[in-house]
């Protein structure tokens, strides 16, 4: 066989490895992620308890980097306190070393059962968590194929002059192993094949025992890299920063005496493979036990290290939309969510702006409203742009509905801020620079359809947040209060008009107009309903009343900039 068949058989080898290892991360973070999620943030605050879910968790996902990623999520979103976070770490190190383990046996009959199994899991029935159980049967199964397949071909390449060769100047020069395995863990991202890799080199006998002991300290440094690179912020940097700290110091304290304990009779005694497997596993088990004790110590370091950054001068730039929930599906989403929780509280000081531009007739108020429209505009942009990146590579129909209301309630949010900044707000200026203030009728109008909005918009981040049917039930049924409120008003104020006929007739209009914005405003805030109530499998009749049409209320014949599409968008 020619070396550069060889080569080929030993990169296709390598990928397959890696393909299955991320199928199985991947499959079981879609169907199982968002639950996953939940479960750690709530039951994570003793360290012990914390250590063994990193075991656990990264011993089912086979990925201490995938744990990596949604541990210093829960950090940077504060639900999750840093101590544990590193307590987490600690026993995903741990669980991938099991992981290692049990892939080192041989498992090669295994393999066509997983994947049979697997595709029959598949095409059970159409269930996302069905679908993510039998992807990750095929991924296992993928592995155990991979590693066969990675065997063979080193048996072949073992004899080739160009492999002894690189072991050769490899061996002897620990660093330089050292170095070779960091950077090869970190272009694979998993530090479960390049051990497996490793230790497949060890069998063939051309590595010394020094050697194999030096690259696994290589990849236990190279495991920490991907995390710590794909992390964007201070708060996210903390937890992979202390993990890399935890295993530098663990390499500097074991890299001095390989070579004294190379010669060990114990370690003469192993077979190659096996060295590299349980020296994996000693390792990352003696770091546990040694800086489970110092969690908190190290916590207040890396936040001293890495302090939080400084608030941010623009609202509308985004906070928590970082690089690593595009990878975890229910990660990004998280951070979408969060992002959308800073909308709404953008429109409620829209709102705040826009009373004290009737009640002090400052038009300064009104600036002030145009610039929060233009973060609102900003920070939805980015939200829409995240939303679309986050799972690439497929999502669960659970995480899908997620993407969905979230996408809504942005949607909706950013058309009620435009309704605020570009007719409502502008009307009651133009209305002002006319030396006309509101009379004392018009602001007590005023006063309860601003109150409806702002009760609605709570009950509307309630409904997002908890799925609450009642409080759904309740936002759709203050659409009727908002209707009656505006009608009762447009009677009163029609009937004042024609009595006071010094009035200016533009003035009227304009007021009209105001009240018909206050129930464009309403429509879109009660929109956020729908998504509950269609989940629990109801559907409210007065739906139609987010379709009805503008001309059917008072002041429609001037239709204010952007009231077709507001009204479309509502729906």
């Amino acid at each position: 066989m020619s070396g550069t068949t060889l080569l080929i058989n030993l990169a296709g080898a390598i990928a397959l490895l890696l393909w299955g290892s991320q199928m199985i991360c991947g499959s079981l973070l879609r169907g199982f992620g968002s639950p996953l999620r939940h479960w750690l943030g709530q039951h994570l605050n003793n360290r012990w308890l914390a250590l063994l879910c990193g075991v656990g968790i990264t011993g089912v996902l086979q990925s201490s980097t995938a744990v990596s990623l949604m541990a210093s999520s829960f950090t940077a979103a504060g639900t999750l306190g840093l101590a544990p976070a590193l307590a987490v770490m600690l026993g995903a190190n741990i669980g991938s070393t099991l992981v290692v383990q049990l892939l080192s046996l041989d498992l090669s009959l295994l393999a066509p059962v997983l994947l049979l199994t697997g595709f029959l899991t598949l095409r059970l029935r159409d269930d996302s968590r069905f679908e993510s159980i039998g992807c990750a049967l095929i991924g296992l199964g993928l592995m155990l194929l991979a590693l066969g397949l990675l065997g063979a071909t080193l048996g072949t390449v073992q004899g080739t002059p160009v492999f002894r060769l690189v072991m050769t100047s490899l061996d002897g020069d620990l660093l330089l192993a050292l170095l070779v395995a960091l950077l090869l863990t970190w272009m694979c991202h998993s530090s479960v094949a390049v051990v497996l890799l490793i230790a497949s080199l060890a069998g063939t006998g051309l590595l010394s025992p020094a050697t194999s002991m030096a690259l696994v300290l290589g990849v236990n440094l190279g495991g920490t890299l991907p995390a710590l690179l794909s992390a964007s912020g201070n708060v996210a940097r903390r937890l992979p920063l202390g993990n890399l700290l935890v295993r530098l110091l663990g390499v500097a304290l074991v890299l001095p005496w390989i070579t004294a304990l190379a010669r060990l009779d114990a370690v003469q005694a192993l077979a190659p493979e096996l060295l590299v497997v349980y020296l994996h596993s000693a390792f990352s088990l003696v770091l546990a036990l040694l800086f489970i004790g110092f969690t908190r110590p190290l916590g207040k370091l890396l936040t001293r290290l890495l302090p939080a950054p400084a608030p941010v001068t623009d609202p509308g730039m985004p906070l928590y939309l970082d690089q690593a929930g595009l990878e975890v599906a229910n990660i990004g989403l998280a951070n979408a969510a969060r992002e959308a929780l800073r909308m709404a509280d953008m429109l409620s000081s829209m709102l705040d702006r826009v009373l004290q531009l009737f009640r002090t007739s400052s038009i300064t108020h009104a600036e002030q409203v145009r610039h929060i429209d233009q973060s609102l505009d900003l920070l939805s942009a980015a939200i829409r742009a995240y939303l679309a990146d986050v799972g690439k590579e497929g999502i669960s129909d659970q995480d899908a509905d997620r993407s969905q209301e979230i996408l809504l309630l942005v949607i909706n949010l950013e058309h009620a801020g435009d309704i605020l900044a570009t007719s409502l707000a502008q009307l009651a200026v133009r209305r002002l620079r006319r030396g006309e203030a509101f009379s004392e009728f018009e602001l007590g109008t005023l006063y309860p359809l601003h109150q409806e909005l702002l009760d609605s918009l709570s009950l509307a981040i309630t409904v997002f947040l908890r799925e609450d049917l009642p409080t759904a039930h309740q936002l759709l049924g203050r659409k009727e209060n908002v209707r009656r409120l505006e009608a009762a008003a447009g009677r009163e104020h029609f009937r004042q008009l024609r009595e006071d006929q010094s009035a200016w007739a533009e003035s009227g209009d304009i007021f009209q107009r105001l009240l018909r914005d206050y129930r464009r405003v309403h429509h879109h805030i009660a929109a956020l309903a729908y998504p509950a109530l269609e989940r629990a499998g109801e559907r409210d009749i007065e739906h139609g009343l987010l379709n009805e049409p503008l001309a059917e209320m008072p002041g429609a014949e001037h239709p204010a900039p952007g009231t077709q599409e507001d009204a479309a968008c509502a729906s």
